[in-house]
């Protein structure tokens, strides 16, 4: 079903594993949960109960739910509450194995190895799993992948990358079945031909023979009762019969009014996130760093014994997670109650069910004393006296009218479309997410690019009620794709003072450049970015920091390599008549060539070999064949990317060009033109993500309309189409006096580029050369959908560049395009009202800063513009009230000395 080596490979006869394999992953089911049944993997061979029980699991949540769309209220909720009750089963079972996993890591090294090969070759080649049994495994894969990346042995290595590889083989089959996955699970719905899902559909089948959804509920306790049938006009007994029989159906109690919360009471296009079962030790973080990301709140129902545990006298230990509930208040979130253990609280009663709520309220404000009022019951089950134990200890419960199934679905896409289409028919609502699985990190950021694109509101607690704030306008933040690397390293080398070779004036510095934007501006950590200049850059230390730096750094498979080389280069040519190119080290001679220079071969075998997903070469010099020459010739997107290695290559020109060195700022041409499309202008099709292709769409054709230079690009072996991917930061620098611009020079040759791509912005294709000398053509980007939101994010980008350029009625064009976007974004109101103070046009700038501040009152730089426009105005009191608010804000600010120094000249 995949491509992938392991789990592509030919099945393994699981029956030759061994007892001794398995013994430290056996360990007992939970109690209550049904044994395997007979039919199921492994039901007559030697595999560990664990992972049986796991799989029976998914495979039985999968059958309760595989007809929710058609399914009655009633027994959807019945169900939902059995799958939960499944899916709680199985995180006991998963801390379970994680321990005996790292038990099974103690062991001596061959019984060690051999049940780890024993275990992985059965997730990955059992005859009868299917591939959507194989998503059961994800999390066992994840701890089994983390223990490894602990050990520093080579058999943990070369377990890291296999485990590695599986996981990314998961990705595969979630994306296969992605399509059908998506239609049966609450997809939008259907207008059209019902698409066929023939795979999925004979998966639902052979779980079909194995389980019944009415036999998994009966074994959970759950019958629900047949519908009553309607009452007859005026039959006052048989309606109070049938409320009675609706009432018992569901999992929650009737809540008394006031009392408790429903998703239903919010205002119209309203959202509330709310994420259940958490802390966990990774996910919660990445929930939050989402959140911050697109600026919105959400409630945390964090149970009891994830926080920590109470010792003999009752008094509280708080465990590693308590930093995490604490971390969720400092960013303006609510963190309310979820029991001490997940129990089914509606079977519960007297101090069991007191101390599950009370416990856990005690756990939270021990953490932290801002903890909320706010109580989920776990399966939204609760009986009278849990409510009456929540209005003794002054809680108030929370419900739900808009169920993700994220505990569920194992596919983020449908995840999405099921939260998207529910609140399409509610138009407003309380979302039950849960901050527990990988699954629900991917579908969020899908959930609120629609929601914020479609103009909902997210409200949070203020401790009395739900509610979205006024006061506070959101930052503007610019969503891009996540590029998915794990780590980011660079090599940097740049040789002006060549021993043996003509001396260069620019390449250190283009170096410098190059280092400082990977740092600044795209958060290359510095300790990963290996500079050499000068005579650092001898051949055996280029080579070191590929073979031992990045050797050291234990490169892994979701990581990128940046490598920039500004110096010569010489082109020889072969017996054959094929070229072959060289960089050139410092110490190199120009006479041994062939000996101590470094031929682009081995550059070749070097991004081959490297493990990381993609390798980008940048080299300010010029290329032929396989030749690179700087000075003088011879002799002087984006999910899918992810899962494709990408070796890719751009370089100045062609053999025999000169590189021209006299660009702005002491850098080339060429360098100075990737640095102009690192700042946003390769962004070609406006998705905040610059691709390697994208960044040689604009560079090649605008460095050949100013120079005699022919940019060349394309992939190098070992590439399997993959794309090394940058993405923009977000552009947030307000307006000042203190704003650099570009030089009159940066500023003619930044037009003159603009002017060579002209036919990329015209839509048109653009040709560029090959590494081979050919060509290659690169389709004209497109634009993609984007919301409000990021449209004003984007123009106002575009303005901050064309203020830098000087263009003043450009700049002012595309912030009052971002206005039209998005009327209460202070960051552009701002930047506009500073291109009419450079343009001299005082009182129109006046006014716009005073919009600014009414957009957002402690916003200190634009008071300090307020007061400047004051005071070309004549407005002298206006002015010093101005700066007076400038230095209460910010006293120490860098221009609160000039703020103090114009308020003693207005006395």
């Amino acid at each position: 079903m995949t491509s992938r080596k392991h789990l592509a490979a030919a099945a393994v006869a699981v029956a030759a594993l061994g007892a001794a394999a398995f013994y430290y992953l056996k360990h007992p089911a939970p109690a209550g949960a049904p044994t395997v049944a007979a039919g199921q993997p492994g039901a007559a061979q030697n595999v560990p109960p664990a992972l049986l029980d796991l799989l029976a699991a998914h495979r039985k949540i999968i059958v309760l739910l595989a007809d929710e769309q058609s399914m009655s209220a009633a027994d959807k909720q019945a169900a939902s509450q059995v799958g939960q009750s499944l899916f709680h089963e199985n995180l006991e079972r998963l801390a379970a194995i994680e321990l005996q996993l790292r038990q099974m890591r103690a062991l001596p090294p061959a019984q060690r190895d051999a049940a780890t090969d024993a275990m992985l070759s059965w997730i990955e080649s059992a005859a009868d799993l299917y591939d959507a049994d194989r998503l059961a495994f994800r999390e066992v894969l994840l701890g089994l992948q983390k223990l490894a990346a602990a050990d520093q042995t080579l058999p943990a290595i070369k377990l890291h990358k296999r485990v590695g590889e599986d996981l990314a083989a998961l990705e595969d089959i979630e994306k296969q079945y992605d399509k059908e996955l998506k239609d049966i699970f609450g997809r939008f719905d259907s207008r059209a031909i019902v698409p066929k899902r023939e795979r999925w559909d004979d998966y639902v089948a052979h779980l079909r023979k194995l389980y019944s959804r009415e036999q998994i509920m009966k074994d959970y306790g759950v019958i629900v009762p047949y519908a009553e049938p309607p009452a007859a006009a005026g039959d006052g007994a048989a309606s109070a019969s049938a409320a009675a029989s609706a009432s018992a159906s569901t999992a929650a109690a009737a809540p008394a009014p006031g009392k408790e919360i429903f998703g239903n009471a919010l205002p119209p296009k309203t959202v509330v996130l709310t994420f259940d079962d958490g802390p966990h030790g990774s996910y919660t973080d990445e929930i939050a760093a989402i959140l911050k990301q697109y600026n919105v709140p959400g409630v945390f129902f964090q149970v009891g014994r994830n926080l920590g545990k109470l010792d003999a006298q009752g008094k509280e230990i708080p465990g590693k997670s308590a930093a995490t509930s604490r971390q969720l208040l400092d960013a303006g979130h609510a963190v309310g109650n979820h029991s001490y253990s997940h129990a089914l609280l509606s079977k519960q009663s007297g101090d069991q069910l007191y101390g599950e709520i009370a416990h856990t309220d005690q756990m939270l404000k021990s953490v932290d004393a801002r903890r909320s009022t706010l109580f989920r019951f776990p399966y939204g089950a609760h009986n009278a006296e849990g409510l009456a134990i929540l209005a003794k200890l002054g809680l108030r419960s929370v419900m739900w009218n808009v169920d993700s199934l994220d505990w569920a679905d194992p596919v983020p896409n449908s995840i999405a479309n099921r939260v998207l289409t529910t609140l399409g028919k509610e138009q407003r609502g309380i979302v039950l997410f849960h901050d527990i699985h990988a699954r629900s990190v991917k579908a969020l950021p899908m959930v609120l690019d629609k929601l914020i694109a479609d103009g909902y509101s997210f409200a949070g607690w203020n401790g009395s009620e739900f509610t979205v704030a006024r006061g506070a306008k959101p930052e503007p933040d610019k969503v891009a794709p996540s590029t998915g690397y794990a780590n980011s390293y660079a090599v940097v080398i740049g040789v002006n003072d060549y021993q043996k070779w003509p001396k260069l004036q620019y390449a250190v510095q283009d170096a410098n450049a190059i280092r400082d934007t990977l740092v600044t501006r795209f958060g290359f950590d510095r300790n990963k970015v290996f500079s050499l200049s000068n005579g650092e850059a001898t051949r055996n230390n280029i080579l070191a920091v590929f073979h031992d730096k990045l050797a050291d750094a234990q490169l892994k498979k979701d990581d990128r390599v940046f490598v920039f080389f500004a110096g010569h280069g010489a082109t020889r040519q072969l017996s054959s008549g094929r070229n072959l190119g060289y960089i050139i080290p410092v110490d190199s001679d120009p006479n041994q060539v062939s000996v101590d220079a470094i031929p682009m071969t081995d550059l070749q075998n070097i991004a081959e070999s490297l493990n990381a997903k993609h390798v980008l070469f940048l080299m300010d010099a010029c290329y032929s064949g396989l030749g690179l020459t700087r000075g003088g010739g011879n002799a002087a997107f984006l999910r899918d990317n992810a899962r494709r290695m990408g070796r890719q290559m751009l370089t100045a020109g062609g053999a025999d060009q000169m590189v021209a060195d006299g660009g702005p700022g002491g850098h080339s041409v060429f360098t100075w033109t990737v640095l102009q499309a690192l700042g946003g202008k390769a962004d070609l099709n406006g998705d905040g993500v610059i691709t390697a292709t994208e960044l040689a769409a604009y560079v090649a054709p605008a460095v050949a309309s100013v120079s005699q230079q022919t940019p060349a690009f394309g992939s190098l072996p070992g590439s399997e189409g993959g794309e090394f991917v940058f993405q923009l930061p977000v552009e947030a620098e307000f307006l000042s006096a203190q704003t650099g611009q570009l030089s009159s020079e940066a500023i003619a040759l930044n037009s003159k580029l603009d002017t060579g791509r002209q036919q990329q912005a015209e839509g048109k294709a653009v040709v560029l050369k090959n590494l081979q000398g050919g060509e290659l053509k690169i389709e004209a980007a497109k634009p993609v959908d984007a919301s409000a939101r990021q449209l004003a994010q984007r123009a106002n980008d575009k303005g901050l560049q064309l203020y830098k350029e000087k263009q003043y009625a450009q700049a002012e064009a595309a912030f009052t395009e971002a206005l039209k976007f998005r009327p209460d974004f202070g960051l552009a109101a701002n930047n506009l009202g500073f291109v009419f103070y450079k343009q001299e046009k005082y009182a129109e700038a006046a006014r716009w800063f005073e919009n600014t501040l009414q957009i957002d009152t402690s916003r200190a730089i634009a008071y300090l513009n307020l007061a400047d426009a004051r005071m070309r105005l004549g407005e002298a009191d206006k002015a010093k009230k101005a700066y007076t608010s400038f230095i209460e804000l910010a006293p120490n600010h860098a221009n609160a000395g000039y703020a103090r120094e114009q308020l003693k000249k207005l006395g």
